[in-house]
């Protein structure tokens, strides 16, 4: 799932840089038309042709409420935690880097924290897009600086988003990987 605020104000703002990444997974797997459903904008399909079964979820909650959306997905659809993937900003991490995580803290990012609310724990995977962080740690400056458009070029962030897809591809066909392993093993 990806986070992100909906409205025209927000896109293309460094918080929604997770419906960029969402966004960019359903074209590589041509996903069907996105359909209304938990509070949400709701895609699903496979990972390519006879890749493992997706579900992308764009809730359209405001960030700080995203649980709202994705605890009600999750129940409906079946998805344990562990495979559940969350596309999110993260400005602790450098402009471009992109990184994966397991679990952890939610390090005041509102988006995580309503998720660790909505799923009763955050033992889900991370897809985590560096956006920098602005020169302050006020937490106006903070909240103005992830609303914000991008400084960088649209060159270097569709490099971004297009890095963070790849990555996000790559823990999807390693989760399912994983999962087949345990139903091959039982």
């Amino acid at each position: 799932m990806g986070l992100g605020n909906p409205g025209r104000e927000y896109a293309a703002s460094r918080h929604n840089l997770g419906f960029e990444i969402a966004d960019a997974l359903s074209s590589r797997w041509e996903l069907p038309r996105a359909r209304k459903r938990f509070g949400g904008l709701i895609a699903e399909g496979r990972a390519g042709p006879g890749g493992p079964r997706v579900a992308i979820l764009l809730p359209q909650t405001y960030m700080n409420e995203s649980g709202s959306s994705v605890g009600p997905a999750r129940g409906s659809l079946k998805v344990s935690r562990d495979r559940l993937v969350v596309l999110h900003d993260e400005i602790d991490l450098p402009f471009g880097e992109v990184r994966t995580k397991l679990g952890g803290g939610v390090a005041g990012h509102n988006g995580l924290k309503s998720l660790r609310e909505g799923l009763g724990g955050t033992g889900f995977w991370r897809v985590r897009a560096g956006v920098g962080r602005p020169d302050s740690s006020d937490p106006e400056t903070v909240s103005r600086y992830v609303l914000s458009k991008f400084g960088e070029s649209p060159e270097q962030v569709r490099e971004l988003i297009e890095r963070a897809a790849a990555e996000a591809e790559r823990l999807v066909e390693q989760i399912a990987a994983g999962v087949a392993e345990a139903e091959e093993g039982s």
